[in-house]
């Protein structure tokens, strides 16, 4: 039997109020099986605070410890800091505002962690789609994200914040665990790849699914090619890239620019599965040259 612990679930958030809401009432409904108690830190990212509202009238009423907190500045990584440096327990859990569990998810995380006795435990995020989106949409599976075996030990190419539990070991204080250079996104893999050069390890939970509400927005064509410009300026900033990784993303994207008309032919799913590599190579090289076409701190509703 596990000696029973605490968990604090942190949650950034960002002019979602509704989603936010929804995520708060499904963590009320989490099982335990008495191994664990927790609570729940929010994190409002705007200035003009947004989500309070909703934060105080649910721990008005809801049994669970509930604090909420405000970074004015607009950035993901200062978020992050700001809700595990007010979290409180033994482990700390990370969710996105606009993703809810399933009843057993903390309790899968937990158990995987004992099992493995890892640093940390890593699972899906699955798309759930507002309204039905357009067949080339669904054939194209650009919102999928790579699954794994139960106990696999994650490389941090594989890592994300979006459904974790780490130990609380990992965050001593008196350091940005996450770097605010990164205000856009990418201060998580850049996270993990730094724990895991240092030897941590982190497994998947294939199990412990949430998941991720995928408004009509976020599948325009000109969402999913900003998104793909942000991945590629956060995959140059998160390793250091060299000179050897531009030039290949510069012959990639001179492949799949010249191989556009036949993509085309092939399908609309096709075509743009291959635009956006295009422009996650595009936006690396970009940024290599310090430029910067997407300016926006954050890509998608």
């Amino acid at each position: 039997m596990f000696r029973k612990q605490h968990i604090c679930v942190c949650i950034c958030t960002y002019q979602r109020p509704a989603m936010l809401g929804r995520l708060l009432a499904k963590l009320e409904k989490q099982e335990t099986e008495d191994l664990f108690n927790f609570s729940v830190v929010v994190v409002d990212n705007d200035k003009s605070e947004s989500a309070r509202t909703i934060v105080e009238s649910f721990a008005l009423q809801s049994w669970i410890s509930v604090r909420y907190d405000v970074e004015p500045e607009q950035n993901i990584a200062l978020a992050r800091n700001l809700a595990l440096t007010n979290a409180q327990g033994n482990f700390l859990a990370l969710i996105d505002d606009d993703e809810f569990p399933r009843r057993n998810w903390l309790l899968l995380l937990f158990k995987a962690l004992k099992r493995y006795n890892c640093d940390g435990v890593l699972a899906p995020v699955l798309p759930l789609f507002e309204q039905k989106p357009p067949e080339w949409v669904l054939k194209g599976d650009y919102f999928d994200r790579p699954s794994h075996p139960t106990g696999h030990a994650l490389e941090w190419k594989n890592t994300r914040s979006g459904n974790a539990l780490l130990k609380r070991e990992l965050f001593p204080k008196g350091q940005a665990w996450f770097d605010p250079t990164f205000g856009s996104g990418g201060e998580d893999r850049d996270f993990f790849r730094r724990m895991i050069e240092k030897g941590c390890v982190f497994i998947w939970c294939n199990e412990a699914a949430v998941y991720e509400t995928v408004p009509p927005n976020r599948w325009k064509r000109t969402t999913l090619l900003k998104r793909a410009l942000l991945r590629g300026k956060m995959a140059l900033n998160s390793t250091g890239t060299g000179q050897l990784s531009v030039l290949k993303s510069v012959i990639a994207i001179v492949a799949y620019a010249t191989s556009l008309p036949v993509f085309a032919i092939l399908g609309q799913h096709i075509f743009m599965k291959y635009l956006i590599k295009l422009c996650d190579h595009l936006g690396k090289v970009l940024a290599f040259f310090g430029i910067d076409l997407v300016k926006e701190k954050y890509v998608g509703g």
